[in-house]
């Protein structure tokens, strides 16, 4: 995303977005929630939820009660329930496992995908059952190689890969000249709550969820021309506050 002021502050993981069903149709809003990740948790665009409750703009507030259109194909429930997800803009690994009650490692292995960088209308197999079987051999190998690589890179239980030691500035999308949305395809001004950091994805993979000390948690969702080695961005809404926010060390968790 391109970004014409100064970058100042921290980095954090993006929370996923829940929400309470009260019925087949309906989504009582929770706080912390947006349209963005009800949407993404639904199988159903921003503006399809607006157009459905006569919205003008992406406030909503906890406890409110918001319609899900399905369409005609049955699309918010198909979320969940179909063996293959066609990436949409503004997807990651992480959002697309939440909403399908699977990992980030289960997806990557069925669908060999080497690193957590995937692409709008790429299709992503969500069942394990509707990949080739290996043979017994192979089976048996490919356990014991991913036992010894979990043991390896997973030296917690939290799911934590790694912690770094890094630079935290802090830049905003609502600034003459900023296009708004990131180089993974989130709008971060139609989502102004969204927590995204930019990375080096030769460090931080894109698509990561990270925990950013000071941050919170976020979603490795953008990069930048001055982010690179041990530096992160992290978005903010409010410029002033991307102003206060300066520069510190920060440590930042990277999670699977």
């Amino acid at each position: 995303m391109k970004k014409t002021i100064v970058s100042l502050a921290a980095v954090a993981s993006v929370s996923a977005v829940t929400a309470t069903a009260v019925s087949a149709d309906e989504i009582k809003v929770k706080k912390g929630d947006t349209l963005w990740g009800i949407a993404q948790n639904n199988g159903v665009s921003v503006n399809d939820i607006k157009d459905e409750n006569g919205l003008n703009s992406n406030l909503i507030f906890p406890n409110q009660v918001l319609s899900i259109n399905e369409g005609e194909n049955g699309q918010a429930q198909a979320q969940t329930s179909s063996s293959v997800h066609t990436v949409q803009s503004g997807d990651t690994l992480y959002s697309i496992g939440q909403a399908n009650n699977v990992s980030v490692q289960e997806l990557k292995a069925w669908n060999n995908l080497n690193s957590n960088l995937i692409y709008p209308g790429e299709k992503l197999t969500l069942d394990g059952a509707a990949v080739a079987e290996q043979s017994t051999s192979e089976k048996s190998s490919s356990n014991e190689e991913a036992k010894a690589e979990q043991t390896s890179s997973q030296p917690a239980e939290d799911g934590v890969v790694k912690t770094l030691n890094m630079e935290a500035t802090a830049y905003t999308a609502f600034c003459e000249g900023c296009s708004g949305t990131t180089s993974t395809g989130i709008d971060l001004r139609a989502n102004p709550d969204q927590k995204v950091i930019a990375v080096d994805p030769n460090v931080i993979p894109l698509g990561s969820e990270v925990y950013v000390e000071g941050y919170g948690k976020a979603i490795a969702g953008d990069i930048g021309g001055a982010i690179k080695g041990n530096r992160i961005d992290v978005f903010m809404a409010d410029r002033s506050d991307a102003l206060d926010f300066g520069r510190k060390s920060v440590e930042v968790k990277v999670y699977e």
